[in-house]
């Protein structure tokens, strides 16, 4: 019988094996690809609106004002900073935590991806920017 102090633990299943090969990490359905674009998303939606609302710039003159140079800067920096644990065979699910979750983020950047888009087209279609 375990005590106060003592906690009862399941026997230890051994860790998930993640494929570090190349092909696996940037496959369709591997971890790569929407780890990437969400976090891009994120990136790109919060500082897009950011600067909307600092400067009163819509997206297109943001991107046509020096935003593409920025833009692919920390595209790279995320890309690399994001695959470099997927080739060390470190999964999302493993530093998930409780509130910081692999799925929260997943979720948030799917709606960050939706969230630009719609920004663009709103933007389009107003013929100026959303946030004046």
């Amino acid at each position: 019988m375990a005590g106060p102090k003592e906690s009862r633990q399941s026997p230890s299943t051994p860790p998930e094996k993640v494929s570090t090969k190349f092909k696996d990490v940037f496959a369709f359905s591997g971890p790569a690809p929407e780890t990437i674009n969400g976090r891009l998303a994120m990136l790109g939606f919060v500082s897009a609106v950011g600067v909307e609302i600092a400067s009163g710039r819509d997206l297109l003159s943001q991107l046509a004002t020096g935003g593409v140079p920025l833009f692919l800067g920390s595209a790279l920096l995320l890309s690399v900073a994001s695959v470099i644990p997927m080739f060390k065979g470190v999964s999302k699910e493993s530093k998930s935590q409780e509130i910081m979750s692999s799925g929260a983020e997943m979720l948030n950047g799917r709606f960050a991806m939706l969230g630009l888009v719609a920004l663009a087209l709103t933007e389009y279609l107003k013929g100026g920017p959303l946030i004046s």
